[in-house]
This record gives structure tokens, sequence and C-alpha cells, in this order.
């Protein structure tokens, strides 16, 4: 066996291998470190030789640890948080400045709790640059892992385990209208109002789904893919539309509309906020989702 000289190792191959644990993949690995999968491959052979067995197996999905991976996963983990805390000390107040973080959100999230993120990030991260970018609970894992987004807040959808995710409580859904629109007090009222109908598809929605159960249909005149349509979609007219809580209490305070309970019962969702797991050492994105956990936590109950 080859001697291997310790005091050159670089030590940049230990980034490598924690990108290639958590992320599966040499192409996701390149993407993350900033390399080209060639560099990430050529790193993997040094790390190879380095430890006298493969380290990673080649699947369909990937690349799959070893047992000997596995076994060195906890111990490079723990030798790069310590470097990473003892870089910090010199780094503290620093690391945000000039620094952009891309939140993944759909409209009403933004619409909701957009300005107060932004209040908080002033005091609390002030320099860091935020950007606002549109997913929904089908997208934001894939851009997750695509680093099209840092974090994600969005009604689940995460389920892989190279994403981190935290819910926030359970919600309901409440309706919105003109204040002069007479509020629905039976189901068949409701059903028979003209609806305005939010959804991607524009054809059905939840409401849909819940009135089907009963055997109701409802009638919509209209549909937007976008919550912040809503205000100048409703104003003076006799439409109603039903929408997550979050979004329509927002858009109460901030309009001449009003909210009201839905006259059928609505099935719960869960705000959900996800980060990919390789960015669990990042002071920065740690310090952001703590923000939108404050600003987005909800008791476990409906709201």
């Amino acid at each position: 066996m080859n001697y291997i000289d310790i005091e050159n190792i670089d030590l940049n191959l230990l980034r490598v291998f924690e990108a290639l644990i958590e992320e599966g993949g040499a192409g996701r690995a390149a993407i993350r470190l900033g390399l080209t999968q060639p560099a990430v491959s050529a790193a993997l052979g040094r790390l190879r030789r380095i430890y006298a067995d493969p380290l990673f197996e080649r699947t369909g999905r990937g690349l799959r640890p070893t047992v000997r991976a596995r076994e060195l996963a906890p111990l490079i983990e723990e030798a790069l948080t310590q470097c990473r805390q003892a870089l910090a000390l010199s780094t503290v107040g620093k690391e945000r400045k000039g620094r952009t973080m891309t939140v993944g959100l759909s409209d009403d999230g933004e619409i909701a709790f957009g300005q107060k993120i932004l209040s908080s990030v002033e005091k609390t991260l002030p320099g860091l640059h935020i950007i606002f970018r549109q997913t929904h609970s089908g997208l934001a894992q894939e851009m997750l892992m695509r680093h099209q987004i840092d974090i994600s807040l969005t009604a689940g959808g995460l389920a892989s385990h190279r994403v981190m995710s935290q819910r926030l409580g359970k919600r309901n859904y409440l309706c919105v209208a003109d204040k002069n629109t007479p509020v629905p007090v039976t189901v068949e009222d409701y059903a028979q109002r003209p609806h305005l109908l939010v959804s991607s598809g524009g054809f059905v929605g939840v409401v849909d789904e819940a009135l089907n159960a009963i055997g109701f249909k409802r009638s919509i005149k209209v549909s937007t893919t976008h919550f912040a349509a809503v205000p100048f979609l409703l104003h003076e007219t006799a439409l109603i539309t039903t929408i997550p809580s979050h979004a329509a209490r927002a858009i109460e305070s901030n309009t001449q509309l009003k909210t009201f309970p839905c006259p059928i019962t609505m099935p719960c969702y869960e705000l959900e906020i996800g980060t990919r797991m390789g960015s669990k050492h990042d002071s920065v994105l740690h310090a952001l989702k703590a923000i939108l956990v404050e600003v987005c936590e909800a008791p476990n109950v409906l709201t």
C-alpha cells in the first residue's frame, strides 16, 4: 500500500465527501460545490485511494455509500462542523453582507408573510438581499435540489431524504367577498353563488372536492392563477372565493373585502419550510429559517 502523507492532504476533499453523501450524485454535488463533475470525480478518486475503499457505488439513482463511507460520514461531518465553527469566529456579522437568499413560495405566502419577513430580515440580518421566487408544493422540492431556491415555504410537498422540513401547524380556509356581499349561511346558498377559483389549473379546486363529497356542485364564474388578483376581481361584485386563511386574513386587512367562515367542512393544510440537507451548516440560512418560523408559525389548531 502506498504511504499517504496526511500533512499534505487537501481538506477540500472532505467537503466533496460530505456533498456526495448528502446529494447522492456527482452531478448534484458538483452544482452544490461550484465545481465541474470531472473535478468531483477526480476528488472521489483521491478519496478512494486515501481510504482504500470504493466509498460510493453507482446505482440507477446515483451513488450509494459503502459501509466504510457510512462509518466515515459522522466523523467527517464533525470535523467539518468544528472547522466551520472556528472560521465563523472571524466572520461573525460579515457572512451575510452582499449575500442573496432566494425564498420559494406562492404568492399567497408572499402576500401574507412577505412584508413581515423583510422587516425581520432588516432588523436581524441587515445587508442580506432577499429574492421571492414563485413556487408551490409540487415544485418546491425540485427547485431546492436544483439550487433554484435556498429555502421554501409551501403547503407540504417535501418528501426527499435530501431535504430538511419543518411543519408549522394546521390551518383552514376562509371565504372572501366584497364588503357589501351577503354572507351565505347554507351549503345550498354557498354552492349557488358565483365563485372565483384561484388555481393553477383553472378548472377545479379543493372546494369542488369538498362539495362533491356531499353531493353539491358550485358555479365557477372566473378563475385566476394568482391570489394577488383577488381584491381586484372581487371588488364591487357578487363573487366569493375560498382561499387559505393566511392569505384571506392578509387580504382582508389591506382591502375593503371581508372574510367569513366557509359553510362546508374543508380539509386542513399545513405550511412547511424546506431547506437542502447540505445547507444545514449555513449560519445565515439558519437565521433566515428562524425568521420564517417566527413569522409564519401558528398553534396546531385551525386558524
